[in-house]
């Protein structure tokens, strides 16, 4: 996890401020919305702020406080996500079932959890005897703020199917729209380069070790494709045209009669799509999103160009940096068009970005000891690597050796495309 990088008080200043960022999140949502679950990847709004509690509770609260009360030990497999070496989780498809606990005793529970917490935090100091304790914390923060970004993209989908196309937060950043900075090619210098975390701060444990490897100069799009130019492949065909398509990508093309990113409607000849604002017309010039990585990769195939690597990605982040960028923070909950900048723009921020690379281990990956070693490692097979956050990433949960990584075929979350190529 990397050295401690809290002090004691800022730890529990931290730990106050993420977890109320939490609820924050779903003050705009009516007590039935907390409960809908529209496929097996989204679970309602009440299981996640339940599920980042269980965390604190069954990781730090239950090993290392002494005489430590569950608020109810019947929530355990319910909130339990995954983690096999510490029970059996509840159906993660049958999230949506869960009527009770109510969300009141969900909210009860957090403040259960909270204050049990916080006497711990307040009682803890630098020694080194408490450093895992430590540790654990930092992890359970950065894990509820990945929850964050599931809450808003799971509250999107939410709503996003129900016909009435509700309304979660009013858009106050409305504007004219504007033309984006031209495409551009940046040539990125080849050579050897260091992958992966570097020490300073957190991290999880699939962005370690750092390693070092060789990569070949290649060019990198200033900045991501846009609606107006994905537009292009479907009025092209790109959807009918099984040649730009891998064999798995089409087969899910036809199977789920995919002919738009996900939330985009054609309604009286115009497209259309939904935002967390609301349905609204297309706006061009705004970073596509909602696309799967077959569709990212089938789009770069019409366009004679490729995705790159996570590693050229990394390595090009390392040169541009990967500050400022449209993250949670803002508000907007949508991607934003770069209107202005020279280089590499639009690295942190707006949508997680597909890249072509397998999620793998690092040369010399050793998974955390214990039940929290299922946090990563076990999930290194059958997925994409996507790099640089989204507008439903908590600015301070990201950096620039982040690794999110999905199936091929999921386009929920805010994902989007940036090209490369050859020189």
């Amino acid at each position: 996890m990397g050295e401690n990088s809290e002090s004691v008080s800022g730890q529990l200043e931290a730990y106050c401020r993420v977890r109320r960022q939490s609820e924050m999140l779903c003050k705009p949502l009516t007590v039935e919305d907390y409960v809908v679950q529209t496929m097996p990847d989204v679970s309602p709004p009440k299981w996640h702020l339940a599920h980042a509690s269980w965390f604190f509770e069954t990781f730090i609260l239950v090993p290392y406080v002494s005489g430590y009360r569950p608020f109810d030990v019947r929530f355990h497999p319910l909130f339990n996500s995954y983690y096999q070496g510490v029970g059996t989780p509840f159906p993660r498809d049958r999230r949506g079932l869960l009527s009770r606990p109510s969300v009141v005793d969900i909210y009860r529970y957090r403040r259960h959890v909270d204050e049990a917490m916080t006497e711990l935090m307040e009682r803890l100091d630098d020694r080194a005897e408490n450093r895992d304790i430590h540790l654990l914390i930092e992890l359970g923060l950065h894990h509820e703020q990945q929850h964050q970004e599931l809450l808003l993209t799971d509250i999107k989908h939410i709503l996003g199917n129900n016909p009435l196309v509700p309304v979660y937060a009013e858009d106050r950043f409305a504007e004219e729209e504007e033309v984006p900075v031209p495409l551009r090619w940046i040539k990125v210098q080849g050579g050897e380069t260091a992958v992966g975390h570097d020490g300073n701060g957190f991290c999880f444990d699939n962005e370690l070790p750092r390693h070092r490897m060789r990569m070949n100069e290649f060019l990198l799009a200033n900045r991501l494709v846009t609606n107006v130019e994905y537009l292009e492949f479907i009025d092209d065909g790109g959807y009918a045209n099984p040649l730009l398509w891998l064999a798995d990508g089409w087969a899910s093309v036809q199977r789920e009669g995919w002919q738009a990113p996900l939330y985009w409607r054609k309604m009286d000849g115009a497209w259309r799509y939904f935002t967390l604002a609301g349905e609204e017309p297309l706006t061009a010039e705004e970073p596509v999103c909602h696309v799967s990585y077959f569709e990212a990769d089938a789009f770069a195939t019409w366009a004679g160009k490729r995705l790159p690597s996570e590693e050229e990605w990394e390595h090009a982040a390392g040169t541009a940096g990967l500050w400022p960028g449209n993250y949670l923070e803002s508000g907007r909950f949508r991607p934003q068009a770069a209107l202005t900048g020279e280089g590499v723009l639009q690295l942190g921020g707006d949508v997680w970005e597909w890249t072509q690379s397998a999620y793998r281990p690092y040369p010399g990956f050793r998974p955390w000891a214990n039940a929290v070693g299922e946090y990563n490692g076990k999930f290194m097979c059958s997925q994409m690597v996507l790099r640089g956050g989204s507008c439903a990433t908590p600015e301070s949960h990201i950096r620039k050796s982040y690794r999110n990584f999905f199936y091929p075929h999921n386009r929920w979350q805010f994902m989007g495309i940036r090209l490369a190529q050859d020189t």
